[in-house]
């Protein structure tokens, strides 16, 4: 086959393209300088309208012929030995079918390989209120209520620990929380240092400290985990999930279970929500799966809105002291961070939350010298893992005001501090990170024009203020979770005689619209609308391997691996048409539903046609594309894998505040953002995602806050949607999403992420909002009425003592004038 190709290329014969005498670079060219005819447009979501109708089926609508229902006994200690577990008083129940508890589970996993210190149920002890340690299957919900009710437990508690700081200092194996640590309840600890930060430091005309806290925060999805499995006549077990990574979950299974991999099935139904909450295994995946495989029938569970809070996986409670120096001019000399992560009671994905809280640090600013010294803690809480933006937002807040601290001490403008200090396209970070494209500086501009900043700066009156705030994020980490050298991502494409294309991919559509992007891609490559493109994604039997969604990986991995595939089958269409029309191949383009003669558009066929003529020449027409990562994007040390990403998107955010003095009440007015994803796919779901982003950011800096009660035994402080407060639309401030494109040469058509990286920079931008509206640094999080009057009470006894000088001193006499 491949030397006939080669003999009609010699001859040219077919393509024409030896007559025409362009070389494969001149053909290569010629592909790119196709006009788009779909890539930057809006487009309305593959499953839109399903969703829209109510018709979409989430895991909870399925139903089976005969399905049991599960329920989970939960521990109400924070911390204990589990003494007995007595469930025949379940078992003898009527409805009741099975009931497992942790000596089915006896083999421990985790997300991370190097981490697997969790059971699916508890075998000896229970970590944190809410933790698992038995599961009945019953013919309804009430039953098996009724079952975990009549099963006796015998505990020995044990002293809890809530702070990470009093933990840590816990040596003896009595008082170490998790049963797999080997390290008391260090569960990692990170030192890197790059440059000499000392020197630095010592150096600088300015030094600022400071010290932060973020308190933890949930995800809030709307639908809850929700499973359900069933094991066929051949023995297969299948299980449907609410996951946004079917990959690692089919693993975990296997492992689990010790079941082959090839008996087992993972499906991703449509889903409700994420945001890395749904990013790894839970116990009730594990729960249905083992109780269908001893009942014979169909087991579902859901999870109640309660168990969703207790199952967390949210972000990091972190404490973090920086210093950072800077010279008189404003350039940024080194950054001195020192981290304690509240990691709750099991790894989760803690060991690279703990790098990532150093690694994401060192950009979109450039600075010689740096040191981050960062320890996650297991504390008696349900386990931190990866929300929207994993393990970078809080240090990027303690970042972000640090260099709002340092403009007002040096009298710069805080846009051009940053300016200052930019990192560029080409250049490497100070860990050793390589940049590519950067639209950074284009970010800052366009905030700063939009928002009136120039005018606004020190000019609003008192109770009114703007800050401004930056950040970067990475589309997708460079290696995968476990070690292996195989591809990232993996795309199947077939197209019908009937003019239309299936594209098979393993990646999970979570919300973020990542189907609509895959048949943006086909559409742009092959000439058809959407409405012809079939994406059938996250079935482990039907579909290629992929890891899944997280850290911003799939625009960029499984997006390269879908042009890759979509782009080999547009060169074998576009090669038949040619070769009946008798023209070069790169006379033909594909757009509109049909295959054009670009020199005689009045020579035309439809892609039905062209299809046909393409699968007569060449068989069955379907391709696949694969992509995996460049490996020289991370310095050779101990870590430098961990945040090393083949790009880097851009943020930049402006927010406009009004706080009440009286009340501390603060008011979010409008939020403008720029952010540079590479190359906008998809216009309206890229400004979708930004939006969303900094919406989450809005609500974690004046509302959120997920917490325990130490004095309540480690209940959680309101595990509803009643007590956790998020902002709804009423309270949602005018966001303005602004796309920056700075395409980069390792993402399709230049494409980089837009999912998390517009979240970051929102939180310190408020903050600095507030400070230049009342001149009080709020460095913990949420920014609370209680929180504000507390600060505003401060600064008015630090003014009266002659500490502080008056803020905004003429706006504030005449306010008390009028």
């Amino acid at each position: 086959m491949a030397s006939d190709d080669a003999e009609r290329e010699a001859t040219g014969d077919g393509t024409g393209e030896a007559v025409a005498g362009l070389t494969d670079e001149a053909s290569e060219q010629a592909e790119r300088d196709r006009v788009a005819w779909q890539l930057g447009k809006s487009h309305r979501k593959v499953d839109a309208m399903e969703r829209m109708r109510g018709v979409t089926r989430y895991t909870d609508d399925l139903k089976l012929p005969g399905m049991l229902h599960a329920k989970i006994l939960r521990s109400p200690h924070a911390h204990a030995r589990i003494k007995s577990i007595d469930s025949s008083a379940a078992l003898a129940m009527p409805g009741v079918f099975a009931v497992v508890t942790g000596q089915d589970f006896k083999i421990p996993y985790g997300i991370i390989p190097w981490t697997p210190d969790e059971n699916a149920l508890a075998v000896d002890k229970v970590c944190h209120v809410g933790d698992g340690l038995a599961a009945v299957a019953a013919v309804d919900e009430d039953t098996a209520n009724a079952a975990l009710r009549a099963i006796a437990v015998e505990y020995d508690v044990l002293k809890p620990y809530f702070d990470p700081e009093e933990a840590l200092k816990v040596r003896d194996r009595e008082g170490t929380i998790n049963p797999y640590s080997r390290k008391g309840n260090v569960s990692k600890h990170v030192l890197l240092e790059f440059g000499d930060i000392e020197a630095e430091l010592q150096r600088a005309d300015l030094v600022i400290e400071g010290e932060y806290f973020f308190e933890g925060t949930t995800h809030g999805a709307i639908e809850p985990h929700c499973a359900l499995a069933h094991v066929d006549g051949a023995g297969v077990l299948t299980v449907w999930s609410a996951t946004q990574v079917s990959h690692y979950l089919h693993r975990e299974l296997a492992k689990v279970l010790e079941l082959p991999a090839h008996k087992i099935r993972v499906i991703q139904p449509p889903l409700g929500g994420a945001f890395g909450g749904k990013s790894e295994p839970f116990d009730l995946e594990f729960v249905v799966a083992k109780l269908a495989m001893k009942t014979g029938r169909p087991v579902k569970l859901l999870y109640t809105r309660e168990e969703v809070f207790y199952a967390h996986r949210g972000r990091h409670p972190m404490k973090m002291k920086h210093r950072t120096g800077f010279t008189k001019d404003g350039g940024l000399l080194g950054v001195d961070a020192r981290t304690i992560l509240d990691g709750g009671a099991y790894s989760s994905f803690g060991l690279v939350t703990t790098y990532y809280s150093g690694q994401l640090m060192c950009s979109p600013y450039i600075f010689p010298a740096y040191r981050f010294d960062s320890t996650r803690a297991y504390t008696n809480k349900p386990a931190c893992g990866p929300k929207r933006g994993h393990g970078s937002v809080q240090p990027r807040f303690a970042m972000e005001i640090q260099l709002d601290k340092a403009s007002v001490a040096l009298g710069l403008d805080p846009i051009e501090l940053r300016r200052r200090n930019a990192i560029k396209a080409g250049e490497k970070t100070v860990n050793e990170f390589t940049v590519g494209s950067s639209g950074f500086l284009e970010c800052l501009e366009k905030v700063e024009r939009s928002s009136g900043w120039i005018e606004k700066r020190r000019n609003l009156p008192f109770g009114r203020g703007i800050g401004i705030a930056g950040s970067t994020y990475i589309s997708g980490t460079n290696y995968p979770i476990y070690p292996n050298e195989m591809p990232q991502a993996a795309v199947q494409i077939c197209l019908d005689r009937s003019g239309r294309a299936r594209v098979f991919s393993g990646a999970n559509d979570i919300g973020q619209g990542s189907n609509t992007m895959l048949a943006v891609i086909v559409s742009e490559e092959l000439g058809i609308p959407l409405e012809d493109i079939r994406v059938l994604s996250a079935d482990t039997d039907l579909c290629p391997v992929d890891l899944g969604a997280y850290s911003s990986r799939i625009t960029l991995m499984v997006g390269n691996a879908c042009l890759e595939g979509a782009q080999r089958l547009r060169r074998k269409v576009c090669e038949s048409v040619a070769k009946r029309w008798g023209i070069p191949r790169q006379r033909v383009t594909l757009a509109g539903r049909m295959a054009i003669d670009r020199e005689d558009p009045s020579r035309h066929v439809d892609s039905a046609q062209a299809f046909q003529w393409a699968e007569a020449d060449h068989g069955l027409l379907g391709e696949t594309g694969s992509y995996n990562t460049p490996k020289d994007r991370h310095g050779e040390y101990r870590g430098g894998t961990i945040g090393a990403s083949p790009a880097y998107s851009f943020t930049a955010h402006v927010a406009e505040v009004e706080v009440d003095a009286e009340t501390g009440l603060v008011e979010v007015k409008t939020i403008w953002i720029a952010h540079d994803c590479g190359k906008a796919l998809s216009r309206k779901i890229v400004e979708g995602q930004i939006e969303g982003s900094t919406y989450m950011g809005f609500g974690e800096a004046l509302m959120e806050r997920h917490a325990v009660d130490p004095a309540h035994r480690g209940v959680h402080v309101g595990p509803s949607f009643l007590d956790y407060r998020m902002p709804t639309f009423l309270d949602t401030p005018d966001l303005e999403a602004m796309i920056v494109e700075a395409p980069d040469a390792n993402g399709p058509y230049g494409a980089k992420e837009a999912g998390e990286g517009p979240l970051h920079s929102s939180i310190p931008a408020i903050a600095n909002a507030i400070y230049d509206a009342v001149g009080v640094r709020l460095d913990r999080l949420p920014f609370t009425p209680q929180s504000v009057l507390a600060a505003l009470r401060q600064r008015e006894e630090q003014e009266r003592a002659g500490q502080l000088a008056p803020h905004k001193p003429a706006d504030r006499e005449a306010r008390r004038s009028a």
